[in-house]
Order: structure tokens, then C-alpha cells, then sequence
């Protein structure tokens, strides 16, 4: 993974991520200009699998300061994502019938500097183990603490 852009931090806190997969993005010449300024939000964003193709929905893309008004893309608008029809078929297969959600943890350029988007089969977590993984996050940090005053 190259430079990495966006992270999608509440995907790691609603969800227990069970495969990662990457994926390219079809998208206008101001969206990549815009994402490599990091003006994007992955926060709300899905994944869908609509007649044997994934889409990206609901991440925003802001504008691109000196894109011309005329040809500024919906901010919000669904974008394909570029992936091996065998990947396709074994996460339709897999969110369709164990009823697992497919989101998108980061967006960022490849070594060829190319924009990419890594999503994940994932589970939904449930309230208390979301607070379970909180306070081990949270005992986690202590220690690191801990250990750097010790040394």
C-alpha cells in the first residue's frame, strides 16, 4: 500500500473485518486531483453488487478547488469499482447469503500512483462488542504508556 489518503475509522469500529480486498475506481479527472488533496469522507460510505459489477456508494468527494463550475461531479455520486469478476462473485456470494456488509476501509495511491480503495467483508459488531474492543484498545494504550515512561 502506498500513501494512504482516507481511512475509514468507523468501518474498524462497526464491524469485525473478515477479508480485505483491493479495488480501483472509476472516476473524473477532478475526483482523483480532489482525493489527492484529500478532500474525501469515507465515513457512510457501501458497497453494492448490481448486476454482476461493485458500486461505491455514498462516499463524498469534495470539489477540486479549480475545477470549473460547469463540469463539477456530484460530489456524492455512485462510482464503479474496478474488480476480478471472480472477486465480485465470491463477495456477492458471501454478503448475500451470511448477511455480511461489504465496506470500504481506505482510499489511496498504489506505487504506480494510481488511486485505489481497499473494502472488506465485514461483520456487524454488536453494542457490547464494541465496548469490548474499546477497552482493549484502551488497555492496549496504557501499556504502550507504561513501557515508554519505563524506558
Amino acid at each position: 500500500m502506498g500513501k494512504t489518503v482516507a481511512r475509514n475509522k468507523k468501518a474498524y469500529h462497526d464491524y469485525e473485518i473478515l477479508e480485505k480486498f483491493e479495488a480501483g475506481m472509476q472516476l473524473q479527472g477532478s475526483e482523483v486531483k480532489a482525493i489527492r488533496e484529500g478532500r474525501v469522507n469515507l465515513k457512510d460510505g457501501f458497497i453494492k453488487i448490481v448486476k454482476n459489477e461493485a458500486f461505491l456508494f455514498n462516499v463524498h468527494v469534495s470539489y477540486f478547488s479549480t475545477t470549473n463550475p460547469h463540469f463539477k461531479p456530484d460530489e456524492r455520486r455512485t462510482r464503479k469499482l474496478l474488480l476480478h469478476k471472480k472477486q465480485i462473485r465470491k463477495l456477492e456470494e458471501n454478503a448475500s447469503q451470511s448477511g455480511l456488509s461489504i465496506v470500504p476501509l481506505t482510499i489511496y495511491f498504489n506505487d504506480r500512483n494510481i488511486a485505489k480503495v481497499q473494502i472488506a467483508l465485514a461483520k456487524g459488531k454488536k453494542l457490547y462488542d464494541k465496548r469490548e474492543s474499546l477497552k482493549k484498545k484502551e488497555a492496549d494504550r496504557e501499556a504502550g504508556r507504561a513501557m515508554r515512561d519505563k524506558y
